[in-house]
């Protein structure tokens, strides 16, 4: 599964270019945040990484229809249990009864919500949902979790209990790579940048230097909190 690289990806809809010419490589490692204005590609980007989307141009290997597992910023759960969510992707994963079910209560113990195995899963908060897409996804033991704007919105107590989650799965191995619109989140989970703008990488490396010292106008102006477009 890894390391992912992209090379030379274009993509466009409705004939509007959102990635233009994207090359990266993904590492195992510490988590890599994509960042960028609104509408500089990076969701788009996220999809193609994990087989969501093809590109118009250029090629991700390995080649795989999906690599990873992924969360979204509106979680997508199914119509039963809280534990039945994460019990039934095992289940396709072809996980025997005894496995699935250690790996979902551990999964459930790990975010908190042990509690409320049998409780509909469309039932709970915000906050709590996107903990059990969490879960879920991390019971699958992905080599790499792709997370689109996780806590967009949630309140600042939910989006810590997620960044904690997010921090233990990586601690475990997992190879995180997420987008997020936020810079507080950014400098505290990320181990590595991709600054998208227009569609092109600006700048991608260490997010240290890149957080103290970006090399380019754009990433300085984005970190500074200034209008790009």
């Amino acid at each position: 599964m890894l390391p992912i690289e992209a090379e030379a990806l274009s993509y466009a809809a409705g004939g509007v270019a959102i990635l233009q010419d994207v090359s990266l490589r993904i590492e195992a490692g510490p988590p890599l945040l994509i960042l960028g204005p609104n509408g500089a590609g990076k969701s788009v980007l996220l999809r193609l990484l994990h087989g969501l989307l093809r590109p118009g141009r250029g090629r991700i290997t390995p080649e795989a229809p999906t690599r990873g597992a992924m969360v979204f910023q509106r979680p997508v759960l199914l119509r039963r249990s809280v534990g039945a969510n994460i019990r039934y992707p095992l289940a396709l994963a072809g996980l025997p009864w005894a496995e699935r079910r250690r790996r979902a209560a551990a999964a459930l113990e790990e975010v908190g919500l042990a509690a409320l195995a049998d409780r509909p899963a469309r039932r709970l908060s915000g906050g709590e949902q996107q903990r059990l897409a969490l879960a879920r996804a991390a019971a699958l033991a992905p080599p790499v979790l792709f997370l689109d704007e996780p806590c967009a919105s949630l309140d600042p107590a939910a989006t810590r209990a997620v960044e904690e989650i997010i921090a233990g799965i990586a601690a475990r191995g997992t190879k995180i790579v997420m987008t997020t619109h936020d810079l507080g989140q950014a400098r505290r989970l990320a181990g590595e940048v991709v600054f998208l703008h227009r569609g092109r990488v600006v700048e991608a490396g260490p997010a240290r230097p890149f957080f103290n010292g970006p090399a380019s106008a754009e990433a300085a102006a984005f970190l500074q909190g200034d209008l790009l477009w």
